[in-house]
């Protein structure tokens, strides 16, 4: 029974980052496909090849989501509550896809874990998630507005007196590297999440022991290869948003945005181990671009639609999955 129960749950998982992939692919590529640097197929391939990569790259992250968010009861119990958290995720995903709202997966989960634990009258690592998750959805953003604000400044100072058309072909070559770049991070990121969350399922279940935070490699393995299929199917209507909707970018607007957020996707990832979101940071890191043209460049409107998203994202999410506790707890 609790085997079963678990194959269930590392199902759901994986399903949920199925859905991170094609939700969020269109961080890593809406750029790039927007300036026409790459055609949607092919940025599709590479995304999908470079979050393969990404997840193998680090379990930091993985380790913070396992076991720094809440602390589940080692029982089937427990293993409810992170099916209910799973379940809000999905469903929140789902909504902003429909709707073509670029919100976080990650913010999702963890609303998810939140809700799901607080149903359950169980223990959530407020502190943890206060400094893990809180400080770095308000820090990262801002910090990808900023710099994509002062890395196109500098762009733009560099290449004063050149001539933009041979400007253009330029940064429409570089932004392979860069947008190859923004989907490691993503796989960096995002991959490890689903990681997390099947180590803790495991751990409620007594197949890894809690003292144990490492990454099982077949966890790694199927977490990467699900999230690069779920991204090669694509997120079209995201996309859109960003690469179209926000403002209207060229080459060295997007390569600007796109080296930015895989600078503090990384830098999240590997010296904090904080679970940001890659939508937030490159959405943010686009606005910073597009401000440097004038303020009005950026469709504040839409911008503001996207903001309300990710503000509602964690409540929503645990709402979602308070809700999915109550009915799946009414079946044991």
């Amino acid at each position: 029974m609790e085997l079963t129960a678990l194959i269930v749950v590392v199902a759901i998982a994986l399903f949920f980052n199925y859905t991170n992939g094609f939700h969020d692919a269109a961080n890593a590529i809406a750029t790039s496909v927007s300036t026409r640097a790459l055609t949607p197929r092919a940025a599709l391939a590479m995304a999908a090849v470079m979050n393969l990569v990404g997840a193998f790259l680090g379990t930091g992250v993985a380790k913070t989501v396992g076991s720094g968010i809440i602390d589940p009861p080692k029982d089937l119990h427990g293993l409810t509550i992170v099916a209910a958290a799973l379940i809000g995720a999905i469903v929140w995903n789902l909504i902003t896809w429909y709707f073509g709202l670029p919100s976080s997966s990650t913010h999702g989960l963890v609303g998810g874990l939140i809700g799901a634990a607080l149903a359950a009258h169980g223990s959530v690592l407020w502190m943890d998630v206060l400094k893990k998750v809180v400080l770095w959805m308000v820090l990262s953003p801002v910090i990808g507005l900023i710099l994509g604000y002062l890395v196109m400044t500098g762009f733009l100072w560099i290449f004063r007196n050149s001539y933009p058309g041979r400007v253009g072909r330029r940064f429409r070559i570089a932004q392979s590297l860069s947008a190859a770049a923004m989907a490691l991070g993503h796989g960096l990121q995002d991959a490890q999440k689903t990681m997390g969350i099947i180590v803790l399922a495991m751990v409620t279940t007594g197949y890894q022991d809690a003292a144990d935070s490492h990454v099982p490699v077949w966890v790694i393995l199927v977490c990467a290869a699900v999230l690069s299929l779920g991204t090669y199917a694509g997120g079209w209507r995201i996309m859109r948003t960003l690469g179209r909707r926000v403002i209207e970018l060229d080459p060295p607007k997007g390569f600007a945005a796109e080296a930015t957020a895989a600078s503090v996707l990384y830098a999240t990832a590997f010296i904090w181990q904080a679970p940001v979101s890659t939508t937030h940071t490159i959405t943010a890191a686009i606005m910073g671009v597009g401000s440097t043209k004038r303020l009005s460049a950026v469709r504040w409107g839409v911008a503001g639609n996207i903001v309300v998203a990710w503000v509602l994202t964690i409540p929503a999410a645990g709402i979602v999955a308070a809700a999915a506790y109550g009915v799946i707890s009414l079946f044991h």
